[in-house]
């Protein structure tokens, strides 16, 4: 029963999508085949172990038969108190029944009060450094301060190495003169301790690069999470639904982004890619002198292309290499908007034409990149959460100030992380409320009764309310991996009950006891492997508990904490509710059962 219970908790996750479905996968399927590899071997191996190592019991002595004997004293101690609370609750139902209530309540305020998240930031060894001058800067100007960044970023300690690439905003994919991106490496995870930290290299980072006006520079966390995305935080899409003109997009996107840096929950360090302003030239084709003179609008484009933007021609071997073949004019040929009159285009005669003749030069400004999202005209804006702000505050917040300023005809999405997080904060009643239907499925199935398997189901929510208590004691949040966490608690605590029922339900249909006695008994016998295995299990996460840095250590630490503190909370009073909570349900179950034969009578 205790491993069916542990296994049917994970199979409504099993059907889930996204990135919330395959983080509940994957720890669904390694917890699923240990519990099952588990269970075969205690079925199959452990009685033969048994009889070949067990003996039969001789006192010991020394140090170690008076540790022993010191031991049983006091849990014999301990038993003894145990089973006189246990008797008053099992004869005064209503004080369990006041504290199971007390439970819910207390379970549903946590939930209900505790920040949201989706997935804890991680130190993954490395940052990102995003570089944006002013439109239209040179590169030798990108250049200058790109070495004046590596400088400060070099004798920042924890930073090993940095790697620059020039001409590319890697967050919104712009490409420019004026745009940098920066991976700084960071040193190995055993050498670096708090103050080295990620965390503590990016805040030290933004308040020294802070000094360099002439630029927007932004230290960047990449998020936990490869794939979601370039950066940690949130990416929300402006979009224009109104079809207005991108000019108004920009002046929007500019405002709320000031309106974001003055939020108290959010970091000043908003930033977006998106910017009208951005210098172009741009060529005015007179197509009816072209017609006149003989020559092709595709020429005039093919001409441009190939000086300007250049063209690939073929592949070539040779050196043992294939090289790829690229024609464009040379550099000193394309510099100014005056180097596109000096080109000349073909006539269908064969004669040389200059674009001057034909095309009119203008200097104008514009988006560099417009990008459309669910098919609207949208301005990319990255932001996230001040420290200590938990990443749900922090989407809150800016659904918040969206509706507060944003005027009409503009609306927003979320993308990336953001939007897993809403879609995983969503589905977290369902998978719990499934994840519960299979628990007592399976063990209605087990027990051949409706009843029985509620008396187990009433004493979960004890290991629900230790998990909430101590992700709010350690100051983390609700995030994905708590919320496995509580998943995983809902079969583990269903194994302590079991534990006391099945032997509860044996003493009272087997051998005639009467349903207090036998509540009692089983509590009796059962609590001493409760204990054992509960708290072996407590001491086998507490790594996970206590990881502090490292690959994945704030993943691990939300894990850690919820499962070893829900395990303690739901042991703790788990042992004293669930007799009661038999004796409880058992009797309503009898009492129901008489009515049925006496009307059958």
């Amino acid at each position: 029963a205790i491993a069916l219970v542990l296994c049917s908790v994970f199979v409504p996750v099993a059907f889930l999508g996204g990135v919330t479905g395959l983080l509940y996968q994957q720890f669904a399927v390694t917890l699923s085949a240990s519990v099952i590899l588990s269970a075969i071997v205690a079925l199959t191996l452990t009685p033969a172990l048994c009889q070949m190592i067990l003996r039969p019991r001789k006192k010991m002595k020394g140090p170690f038969g008076w540790y022993i004997g010191a031991f049983e004293k006091v849990f014999s101690k301990v038993l003894g108190g145990y089973v006189r609370v246990v008797g008053v609750a099992v004869r005064r139902l209503f004080i369990t029944v006041f504290i199971m209530i007390g439970v819910v309540v207390v379970t549903f305020f946590l939930n209900k009060t505790l920040p949201t998240g989706f997935i804890p930031s991680e130190d993954n060894g490395y940052l990102l450094v995003s570089i944006t001058l002013p439109n239209g800067a040179s590169l030798e100007r990108n250049d200058a301060l790109c070495r004046k960044v590596e400088e400060i970023a070099m004798k920042q300690p924890g930073v090993d190495t940095v790697n620059t690439l020039g001409g590319l905003n890697i967050l919104a994919g712009n490409r420019g003169p004026n745009y940098t991106t920066m991976f700084l490496i960071l040193d190995p995870w055993p050498q670096r301790d708090g103050s080295t930290s990620a965390a503590a290299i990016q805040g030290a980072l933004m308040g020294q690069l802070s000094a360099l006006k002439e630029a927007q520079i932004v230290v960047i966390n990449p998020p936990p999470v490869p794939g979601l995305g370039f950066a940690g935080g949130f990416t929300f899409e402006l979009q224009d639904r109104a079809g207005k003109s991108v000019e108004e997009l920009d002046s929007t996107a500019q405002n709320f982004l000031n309106v974001m840096r003055q939020a108290p929950l959010l970091s000043p360090a908003s930033y977006t890619a998106f910017s009208t302003l951005v210098p172009q030239v741009l060529l005015d084709i007179d197509r009816e002198k072209a017609k006149m003179m003989g020559v092709d609008i595709d020429q005039i484009l093919s001409t441009l292309q190939i000086n300007l933007a250049g063209r690939y021609i073929n592949l070539f071997t040779r050196f043992g290499r294939t090289w790829r073949v690229f024609l464009q004019s040379e550099g000193e040929f394309r510099r100014t908007p005056e180097d596109i009159a000096d080109l000349a285009v073909r006539t269908e005669d064969g004669e040389m034409v200059p674009l001057s003749a034909l095309t009119t030069v203008n200097l104008t400004t514009g988006p560099d990149l417009i990008v459309r999202y669910n098919l609207y005209r949208s301005a990319e804006l990255f932001g996230s959460a001040k420290p200590g702000v938990s990443s749900g505050e922090a989407l809150n917040e800016m659904e918040r100030l969206a509706a507060q300023n944003l005027p009409e005809g503009y609306g927003f999405e979320w993308t990336g992380t953001a939007y897993q997080e809403k879609e995983s904060t969503s589905k977290q009643g369902q998978i719990l409320l499934l994840a519960l239907i299979f628990v007592f499925l399976f063990l209605a199935a087990q027990y051949e009764s409706w009843a029985v398997p509620f008396s187990i189901l009433f004493g979960l929510p004890t290991g629900i309310m230790g998990a909430l208590l101590g992700t709010m004691l350690f100051a983390a949040d609700n995030n994905v991996y708590v919320q496995i966490g509580i998943i995983t608690l809902l079969g583990l605590a269903a194994k302590n009950a079991i534990l006391i029922v099945e032997f509860a339900k044996e003493k009272y249909e087997a051998e005639g006891l009467s349903l207090r006695e036998a509540a009692l008994e089983g509590a009796k016998l059962r609590f001493r492997p409760i204990l054992m295995t509960s708290f072996a299990f407590i001491l086998g996460v507490l790594p996970l508990a206590l990881a502090d840095s490292g690959a994945g250590a704030a993943g691990q630490k939300s894990l850690g904490v919820a499962v070893a503190s829900g395990m303690f909370v739901a042991t703790a009073m788990g042992v004293f509710v669930i007799p009661a909570l038999y004796v409880l349900v058992q009797g309503f179950a009898d009492r129901f059962t008489k009515k049925d034969e006496a009307v059958a009578g």
